[in-house]
């Protein structure tokens, strides 16, 4: 049984191995120029050295959460782990285009392995509900907060250096927090018996794979393309296809009575609602930073920091009693809407911003939404899951998060792309016709955050409905089949 420190070490290393997967995404894409110009990318080639991370990403996360429910969540954090590491040392020491880009392939499946199950052993170490919102709302910190601390890691480190220290650095990180993670984190024996549903997994698999990539795509060929439309039935065909095929078997890779809890059901339907309206700010914001005012990567980073801040004080000291005191429902609820309101802010700032009236209050008031709103959905998508089913729900808050943010970056670029376009067709200037492309996504990004209050108004149970039980559905269940 871990004492009560050696656990709160053991959620600090796994946090510590979470960051280093979501600083890797950001750090890249700050370090996109001078690795094309090093390396001789055309433009469209350079976006695998991005897509082909997050398409392994995405498409092996439900199935990596699965796989440690049944041999282990310790030993598949581990396995990514070192995936993710040694994968990195090839991106450092990679001359060519393709050996990065193979690379990044295997780097996003480390990535997957590693980050599927954080969540899982994460409520398995902290079953008290006091200390697992305060554990989930430094997990929720680091998975929310990475992005702007990899905005100022990434410019420094390309700028001082060069992009291949990018990916070296994650060499000493990796190793220390697989060195710790043997000596503190349980083992946490996997659940798993009988034949593994190699077909289903391959099924799965190959839909989530094919899905992220045609999202991906979508800029190149447009959503109306027999490409896209093309692939993305294919791609819910497999998943369908793997869905039904779970309902059949006797021994599932997959059992669906997780999705029978309200709570995680609701919040996994609020979270790429959340998620998606998110990159509005996040990643268009840093572009109006970049091309509109002209900020340098770590000038986007230094903006951001307040954000960070307030999110690390509302994750680590705030998210825990606040949601004891009104329910993570209420919590959440007030949170999305805060954070609708710091996007909706944003469709008002001018081509020449004063960071600190224009900028500094919506990024304030996102900042805290974001530090009490993630501990609290995290909660709610795990609520449902048994000791012998955390790997999968994990696996799911991620793969939903993933997606969520994959459709939103897409729908979002692809809306202010083209209402710039028609504003410098009206004879706007670049400037002007940048930033009204951005309001846009932000207004939509708003009317995302609302639609996911409102979801969660609706799909949530509150703080004082009966708890759901899989368990004792389960039971229920057998004991009707008897009958």
């Amino acid at each position: 049984m871990a004492t009560d420190r050696s656990r709160w070490l053991a959620l600090y290393v796994l946090c510590t191995g979470t960051l280093m997967i979501v600083l890797d995404v950001t750090i890249v894409n700050v370090a996109l120029p001078s690795i094309q110009d090093d390396l001789h990318f055309s433009q469209n080639n350079l976006t695998w050295v991005v897509n082909a991370y997050l398409i392994a990403f995405g498409g092996l996360l439900l199935l990596a959460g699965r796989i440690g429910d049944l041999i282990g969540q310790r030993r598949i954090f581990m396995i990514g782990l070192t995936v993710f590491t040694i994968a990195s040392v090839v991106c450092a020491a990679a001359t060519n285009q393709a050996t990065l880009v193979i690379a990044r392939f295997v780097q996003g499946a480390g990535g997957a392995l590693t980050s599927a199950v954080v969540l899982g052993m994460i409520v398995t170490m902290f079953p008290e509900p006091r200390e697992q919102a305060k554990a989930l709302g430094v997990y929720g910190f680091v998975a929310s907060a990475g992005g702007s601390i990899g905005l100022l890691a990434g410019g420094a480190l390309t700028s001082a250096i060069n992009w291949h220290w990018i990916f070296l650095v994650n060499l000493p990180i990796g190793i220390v927090t697989g060195v710790l993670a043997l000596r503190v984190v349980d083992p946490c024996p996997g659940f798993g018996t009988g034949r593994a549903d190699i077909p289903g997994a391959a099924t799965l698999t190959g839909g989530l794979m094919l899905g992220v990539y045609t999202i991906l795509e979508v800029e190149r060929y447009g959503w109306g393309s027999l490409h896209t439309i093309g692939l993305g039935v294919v791609s819910v065909a497999l998943v369908a296809a793997f869905v039904a095929r779970q309902t059949r078997i006797a021994e599932p890779l997959m059992p669906l009575r997780l999705f029978r809890s309200r709570n995680v059901s609701g919040a996994n339907i609020v979270q790429p609602l959340l998620v998606a309206g998110m990159f509005g700010m996040f990643f268009l914001g840093a572009l109006y930073l970049q091309k509109v005012l002209h900020y340098d990567a770590i000038g986007v980073g230094l903006a951001f920091l307040p954000t960070t801040i307030v999110m690390g004080a509302m994750s680590l000291r705030f998210a825990e009693p606040l949601t004891a005191r009104f329910g993570a429902r209420a919590v959440l609820i007030a949170s999305l809407v805060i954070i609708a309101a710091g996007l909706a802010l944003f469709t008002r700032t001018p081509a020449h911003a004063d960071y600190w009236t224009d900028l500094l209050p919506p990024l304030l008031l996102v900042g805290f939404g974001c530090g009490a709103c993630f501990p609290a959905l995290m909660g709610l998508a795990m609520s449902g899951a048994t000791p012998s089913d955390s790997g999968l729900a994990s696996g799911l808050v991620n793969t939903t998060a993933e997606l969520g943010g994959a459709i939103g970056l897409a729908v979002l670029n692809t809306l202010a792309a083209g209402r710039t376009k028609n504003l410098l067709a009206g004879g706007a200037s670049e400037a002007s016709a940048l930033n009204g492309g951005y309001h846009l996504a932000y207004a939509v990004g708003a009317l995302l955050l609302v639609a996911a209050a409102v979801a969660a108004v609706v799909l949530l149970r509150p703080a004082d409905a009966p708890a759901e039980s899989l368990v004792d559905a389960d039971e229920a269940a057998d004991e009707a089949a008897v009958r």
